[in-house]
């Protein structure tokens, strides 16, 4: 891996809240991803599953994690499965964890080759009554694939039929929500990454580049800082791109007088930062664009004053769409006409501003979190309004991530991104 060691004691301390919350004489399964095939002999980069992660640590796959906090058998209260190395593996594929490796990065004491699990598994379940499961609940997951985790939950099913079962889901949902010092720490080294970034673009974008040579740019910075690359698919929309919310072709030359709109940024030991900046292409914004700029600057400014314990987000969202309708209003897009006039399911502001402002971020971009729970201390959001014209040919939108304070302000990870007008003239034309 490139990044640095991490703390063990995160992962004891997730694997210790992860148990206060099962249920008496219960065993939780945790499986690895899958590394998935293209065709011929082609696969997949390896990205491991983010809750085997968030409980042990390890990044490899073909692991597997039991958690049986409540077993007569000391031993077998955190067990931990890797692939077993040889000399034909190290040779192909370099090495694989060894057990001693797995204890370093766990803190699990129990690790045995993968060969034994099911053995383990048997004796496991002779003494538990309750199996949890690993789902994928997030609202906007994507369940076409099936998974490792799912054939394992069917292969348990078929043997263990009289067992009970219990979901991991909610515990996981509640737990990865909020974040330990340790994960945002981690977190600010992958907003550090993309400032880095984000920074030499500002210096590499003039009139005639091409979006892939910005997203070449751009992972270029990464990886050399430690990053394996992107947090996500990138998107360098310039022009009228920038209205596709999820454009991705990123393969049009930038042109004089045009904006780009960058929603690009670094991941930094699985764990994600998200950023949205929009560029002049020459350098300078034109007086149009400076103030639609400066209307989704504020709007992001005051949603980020909106973070704190307690709020609601679908009452936050309310809140938000009232500012971008002033916005709006004032930028001559909106008439009080359209206001007085819309659909409280789908207010007016909503042409021009039609996602979220948002979403939980951490070892996934959109991270574990129920929308429906009020905000804590140390949840970490996005926050990104945007403003998108058709008819004129740009859009703008701007994004940081921000961390729910107990007390005072919440804390902005992307504090050092250049974001104002001012300062984004300035840095591109020094």
């Amino acid at each position: 891996m490139k990044y640095h060691k991490i703390d063990t004691q995160l992962f004891i301390k997730n694997r210790a809240n992860f148990a206060a919350e099962m249920k008496p004489n219960s065993l939780a399964v945790f499986n690895s991803n899958d590394i998935y095939p293209i065709s011929a002999d082609s696969t997949l980069p390896f990205e491991q599953h983010r809750d085997i992660f968030y409980l042990c640590g390890v990044d490899q796959e073909e692991s597997v994690l039991f958690l049986f906090p409540d077993c007569p058998n000391e031993n077998l209260r955190e067990v931990l499965f890797v692939r077993e190395t040889n000399e034909h593996i190290a040779v192909w594929e370099g090495e694989k964890l060894t057990k001693e490796a797995a204890f370093r990065i766990s803190g699990i004491k129990t690790v045995f080759w993968l060969e034994d699990l099911d053995n383990i598994l048997f004796e496991m379940a002779t003494l538990c009554d309750t199996f949890y499961i690993n789902t994928n609940e997030h609202y906007r997951a994507n369940l076409v694939t099936e998974t490792r985790e799912d054939r394992f939950t069917k292969e348990l099913f078929l043997k263990y039929s009289a067992h009970s079962v219990a979901k991991s889901n909610p515990i996981l949902q509640k737990l990865r929500a909020v974040k330990d010092k340790i994960e945002l720490d981690l977190m600010q080294q992958a907003c550090n990454i993309t400032e880095k970034g984000f920074r030499s673009v500002l210096d590499f974008v003039k009139p005639g580049v091409w979006e892939y040579e910005i997203e070449a740019e751009l992972l270029y910075k990464f990886v050399r800082n430690r990053s394996k690359g992107f947090a996500y698919t990138p998107i360098i929309a310039s022009g009228k791109n920038a209205n596709v919310l999820h454009y991705i072709d990123n393969n049009q030359q930038c042109k004089n007088g045009d904006l780009i709109l960058l929603d690009v940024a670094a991941e930094y030991a699985n764990y994600s930062s998200d950023l949205t900046r929009t560029i002049p292409v020459s350098g300078k914004f034109s007086h149009r664009q400076r103030a639609v700029y400066n209307a989704v600057n504020y709007v992001k400014k005051e949603a980020t004053k909106m973070l704190l314990p307690g709020v609601l987000w679908k009452e936050y969202q309310v809140e938000v769409g009232k500012i971008m309708t002033s916005e709006l209003l004032k930028l001559g897009l909106l008439d009080k006409a359209d206001v007085q006039n819309e659909d409280k399911i789908s207010p007016a502001y909503k042409k021009y501003f039609m996602h979220g402002t948002s979403h939980h971020l951490g070892l996934n971009t959109h991270d574990y979190g129920l929308l429906n729970e009020p905000m804590q201390a140390n949840m970490v959001f996005t926050v990104e309004p945007g403003i998108y014209i058709p008819e004129e040919g740009f859009g703008i939108r701007l994004e940081d991530d921000v961390v729910v304070q107990e007390k005072g302000a919440p804390f902005n990870l992307m504090r050092n991104i250049p974001i104002e007008v001012d300062e984004i003239e300035n840095l591109m034309n020094c």
